[in-house]
This record gives C-alpha cells, sequence and structure tokens, in this order.
C-alpha cells in the first residue's frame, strides 16, 4: 500500500517568483513539480513562457512542461489527466506533489473537479465523426436543443463541438441537463494553497526587469521561428509575448514599444490572476515571498 503524499500549491502573479520558491521547497520536502502554466506546456515556447532554465528543471523532476507542441489542442480535461498520472508516479516514487503556476484555473478545476463523461460506445464515437463533417449543422442542432450551453462555445470550435455532441447523443440529454444531473466531484481535496503577496510597484519593476531580459534573450527570434512553423493559428500564438511581437514584425509598433505593450499586458494579466486568486480560492496562506519561504522551509 501506497503512503500518502504531502501536496501543496504555490499561486501568484506572473513574475512574483512561484518558480524558484517551489524548487526550493521541493528540494526540501522531496518533491516533483506539476506546473500549471498556459504557455509553459508547449515544446519551444521558451522566452516567451519564461521557463525555468535546463538547470532549474533538472534540479527538480518537473511535469506539465514541455508536453504539447505549439498547434496542440491543450484543456482542462487534458491537464487533469495529466495531474492524475503525476500523482500516480509520486505515490510510487514516494515523491511529495508541489502543485505551481500563474494559470490558477487549472488549480481551481482540481478542486471543483469535472462531471465524468456518458459511455460512449463505438457505435456512437463513429456516428458522430460523420457529423461533424458538417460541423455547422452541428453546432446549430446543440444551439437549438441548449442555447444556454452553446452559446459560450465557438461555431469553429469542433473540440468542443464534438464533446457537447458526443454527450447529447450518448446520453439523450442536452450538455446542460446531462451536467445538472451529473454534478463534478473533486479530484483534490483538503490542499494546502499559498499565495505570493506581492506589492504592485513592485511587481510593475519585476515584470519590466523580466520583459528585458526575454527580448535581450531573442525573442523576437524565438516568435518568428514558432510563426514559420506553426503559423499565427494556433491558440497558443495569441499568448502576451507573441501578439506584441507579431504586431512588431507586422510594423505596427517600434522595438521600444514592443517592450512597453509586452509589460503593460503582462501587468494587466498580473492583476487579474490576483483578483482570481484572491475571489476564488478559500483558506488561502498569503503572505510576502520571503516569508513564505521561511513558512515552508
Amino acid at each position: 500500500m501506497n503512503t500518502p503524499i504531502k501536496q501543496l500549491s504555490i499561486i501568484g502573479p506572473t513574475a512574483s517568483g512561484k518558480s524558484d520558491l517551489a524548487i526550493k521547497v521541493a528540494q526540501k520536502i522531496d518533491a516533483y513539480i506539476l506546473s500549471i502554466d498556459s504557455l509553459s506546456i508547449y515544446k519551444e515556447i521558451d522566452i516567451v513562457s519564461a521557463k525555468p532554465s535546463k538547470d532549474e528543471l533538472q534540479s527538480v523532476k518537473h511535469f506539465g512542461i514541455d508536453e504539447l507542441y505549439p498547434d496542440e489542442y491543450f484543456s482542462v480535461e487534458i491537464f487533469i489527466n495529466l495531474y492524475k498520472r503525476v500523482k500516480e508516479l509520486c505515490l510510487n516514487e514516494n515523491k511529495n506533489l508541489i502543485i505551481v503556476g500563474g494559470t490558477s484555473f487549472y488549480l481551481m478545476s482540481l478542486l471543483s473537479g469535472l462531471s465524468p463523461l456518458p459511455t460512449i460506445d463505438a457505435k456512437i464515437s463513429s456516428s458522430v465523426k460523420e457529423e461533424l463533417s458538417e460541423l455547422n449543422e452541428c453546432y446549430e442542432l446543440l444551439y437549438g436543443a441548449d442555447a444556454e450551453y452553446m452559446k459560450n462555445i465557438s461555431p469553429n470550435d469542433s473540440y468542443r463541438i464534438e464533446k457537447a455532441l458526443l454527450i447529447f447523443r450518448a446520453s439523450g440529454l442536452s450538455p446542460s441537463e446531462y451536467f445538472r444531473a451529473n454534478p463534478p466531484k473533486p479530484i483534490i481535496e483538503n490542499l494546502d494553497i499559498y499565495n505570493i503577496d506581492v506589492e504592485r510597484d513592485i511587481l510593475r519593476e519585476r515584470i519590466k526587469k523580466r520583459t528585458q531580459k526575454m527580448c535581450e534573450s531573442g525573442l523576437i527570434d524565438e516568435v518568428c521561428y514558432l510563426e514559420q512553423k506553426y503559423t499565427r493559428a494556433p491558440h497558443s500564438m495569441n499568448s502576451i509575448g507573441i501578439v506584441e511581437v507579431l504586431d512588431f514584425l507586422d510594423g505596427k509598433c517600434t522595438k521600444e514599444r514592443l517592450s512597453e505593450l509586452i509589460s503593460t499586458h503582462t501587468a494587466q494579466l498580473a492583476k487579474r490572476q490576483q483578483t482570481f486568486n484572491r475571489t476564488q480560492f478559500k483558506n488561502v496562506i498569503s503572505a510576502k515571498l520571503n516569508e513564505l519561504e521561511v513558512l515552508l522551509s
């Protein structure tokens, strides 16, 4: 029988020092790290995502980093399955687990859970794939049956339309009806969450310095490479740091303005992250970075 592992989470706005703190704590408590960062999940998006260095990644085993290519689909379901695999590995190898990152929505998904999908046999799966050849018709069918659910899905979002149609065909219920009848169950319970509390002026300065470092480290070259290999179509190419560089390449701003725009947009993201963390999580231990280092040592 596996011994229960210790799990904790470190959250905070971008550039607040989460990754460094997580590595220090992981080394002290013999833990692996699971990243909850919507960009670090992608291979080849390195400078833009401000991933930990190669040395840092080797010092502690990381997951949730370099898992997918930029043109591959990423979702909450994929993240939850990744968490389950990492937790099982930790149990088997007698390691603790630290969940860290700025995309706290994924942490919330672990705490709130997802509804189990209905049983989908090969016949239903095959039939739905045939229907999806006419994506617009599928969307209209689902919208007519469940406008409440489908209004939040783009008519071009083939992944979510397929998921909704599978639920509809397998259960005989609209997605909204199905999810009401099958409420989600938490994946994690009783998780200790530590939030890095950082003053806005200090955070803005950290963001500015990190942006300058990104630009000096080859940010423009990285985005040129990503655009050439993957085009601008993937969802990952709409991220802060990439969009601004693409605008620069299109002649819409100067190189000096490029750095300012990335810093401004990153600071706005940090503010949204702070609001989300403050309003969505309960019983969070919030303190300055140096105080958390002492607390978790």
